[in-house]
């Protein structure tokens, strides 16, 4: 019988629905050794707070976070919060003898994340997750499980992209385009996502980067009258004119792995007319794979071992229970999933995590986010640099 785990989310907006929909929904949908109880929702927004927390079905309500670091009731954590904060807030949940879960990237600089991995180390008895939700989309699983069973053998080339447009001229000054808040723009929001897709999918770490370019196009941005929904903006200054952009809009570099596989990475949230296209593609001797997120039921395999005269694409349609990871909890063949059923799937990984059980596919702890957030350091160093970083001077 499943034993109660209680669990506090901090933040409302964005990650603060989706995480709320996936401890709402999870125990619905798996068989688990705990079951997340819906303890205490906290955000700065009190005004919003009671809606917000009566709609998702959490117990209660705080715009004190540390009201959930002295209640020896909650025993998780999630952090749904932007950068900036990541590193106080997990560093205090680990301190006060929480587990904790961690939105992406890990923190807005490195010097953080490493903080934060430390006193996860140090912290023996608890453990931590961070919401890289792409691994749990099937079709991205799937990937993972044919490259782990040498499906594509040696693997040549990585090729990846998160191509997005919303952040035009037209878009104002939001928190994401701002360093203080963010640490990096498109970077460390979208190719984060990428570079952890990469390292899981090919179970190799990266060595070398070179080639980085960095741009932000848009150099002002203007300052929103009121805070926006999900938003950090505004303050005393809202509404008055254009304030400075210090984050990029681009980031170009490439790669080089352990294992001699050779990447190229791309993010930009100046792409018309990508709106969410997070694509990657890997070459192997035996064949490839590719996956694009807007198309995200769908993993295309090609095998190279096959008669030339028939070889092409395969579509898998990654739907099928008992074929495809987390597939079983879901629907019959062919009933495609959305964007939030990776973080539901994600959920029931850390339930089991904590239950001292094995996570359908690898959960990402402290440990394995930052040695993304490296990479990510490398790049911004490479093209500030110009020149090739080694990833053992990253540290």
């Amino acid at each position: 019988m499943s034993k109660p785990l209680n669990v506090a989310l901090v933040g409302q907006k964005f990650m603060g629905r989706t995480h709320s929909n996936a401890w709402l929904k999870v125990a619905k949908f798996f068989d688990l050794p705990l079951y997340p109880v819906m303890h205490t929702i906290v955000a700065q927004n009190e005004a919003e707070l009671k809606e917000f927390a009566c709609r998702w079905g959490w117990q209660n309500a705080t715009t004190n976070y540390k009201d959930v670091l002295k209640n020896p009731e909650i025993q998780l954590v999630d952090l749904g919060t932007p950068n900036f904060v990541h590193a106080e807030q997990a560093i205090a949940a680990l301190a006060a003898g929480k587990h904790v879960a961690c939105e992406k990237p890990l923190a807005g600089t490195l010097k953080d994340a490493r903080a934060m991995m430390e006193a996860a180390k140090k912290a023996k008895d608890l453990k931590t997750a961070v919401w890289y939700n792409y691994r749990r989309i099937p079709a991205v699983a799937l990937a993972q499980q044919l490259v782990k069973k040498g499906a594509l053998g040696r693997i040549y080339h990585v090729r990846a992209q998160y191509l997005q447009s919303w952040g035009g001229p037209d878009t104002p000054l939001l928190w994401r385009f701002q360093k203080k808040y963010a640490g990096s723009g498109a970077h460390g929001d979208l190719n984060a996502h990428i570079v952890d897709m990469a390292r899981f999918i090919t179970g190799d770490e990266i060595t070398e980067i070179s080639g980085s370019i960095v741009e932000t196009f848009v150099k002002e941005r203007k300052i929103p009258s009121r805070r926006p929904a999900g938003q950090i903006a505004g303050g005393t200054k809202a509404g008055r004119g254009k304030g400075k952009v210090d984050v990029d809009d681009a980031v170009l570099f490439l790669a080089r792995f352990a294992g001699g596989t050779v990447a190229s990475f791309e993010a930009t949230r100046l792409a018309k007319p990508h709106q969410n296209a997070a694509n990657i593609e890997i070459n192997g001797e035996k064949g490839a794979i590719k996956f694009e997120f807007e198309n995200m039921n769908v993993l295309s395999f090609y095998d190279a071992t096959v008669d030339p005269k028939v070889a092409g694409w395969t579509r898998i349609m990654c739907t099928s229970p008992g074929n495809h990871p987390y597939a079983a909890n879901w629907w019959p063949d062919g009933h495609v999933l959305g964007y939030e059923h990776g973080f539901i799937n994600e959920a029931a990984d850390i339930l089991r995590v904590l239950a001292g059980k094995k996570p359908e596919v690898p959960l990402p702890d402290f440990a394995d986010a930052y040695e993304t957030q490296r990479v990510l350091e490398a790049a911004l160093i490479s093209a500030k640099q110009r020149c090739a970083i080694k990833m053992s001077e990253v540290k």
